[in-house]
């Protein structure tokens, strides 16, 4: 079996993990008969388009497995982090003090995921909405910026996120 056919077989592998998840999150139900059908379906849903998901020139397979106690780590920050923003926000509009500025900075972040992750994360945090992603390029609606310098104002921002994504998709 060459190489190619391995990383095929992985890539195929790793895109019915992710549906199987996205099939239990989905239907709630974790019973055995629940369990095949979604694990048949996505099976065959990951045999027809696994080149889809993961490119063929990603050799770093393992950036598409999170680790699980950064994701545990991330989560309860996020959760933190948009309950904290939403209270920030409320009293910043009910005082008139907010002051809306479209900011661009860059990520650290090396993978497509953890890209996608941060720019998703920012974007459910109140006060803040991704407007594009280009590469490690985001442009950010920002409802009381305090900066525009693009480094401090990324900071900012992204805060602790960036750095628990790298170790999480790193």
């Amino acid at each position: 079996m060459n190489s190619q056919t391995k990383w095929a077989i992985v890539r195929i592998l790793i895109t019915t993990g992710y549906l199987i998840a996205g099939w239990v999150l989905f239907t709630g139900s974790v019973s055995r008969d629940s369990l095949v059908v979604g694990g048949t379906f996505a099976l065959l849903v990951a045999i027809l388009t696994y080149d889809s998901f993961i490119l063929e020139t990603e050799a770093a397979w393992r950036s598409h497995l999170p680790r699980i106690r950064w994701g545990i780590v991330y989560v309860v920050v996020l959760l933190w982090e948009i309950y904290r923003s939403s209270f920030v926000l409320s009293w910043l509009i009910l005082t008139r003090r907010y002051r809306p500025r479209v900011v661009h900075f860059r990520t650290r972040l090396r993978t497509d995921i953890a890209r996608a992750a941060v720019a998703t994360a920012i974007t459910v945090t109140p006060g803040t909405v991704t407007l594009e992603m280009d590469e490690d390029h985001l442009i950010v609606h920002w409802m009381f910026a305090v900066t525009t310098h693009s480094r401090h104002a990324g900071k900012l921002i992204k805060g602790r996120l960036e750095a628990i994504l790298g170790r999480l998709w790193g």
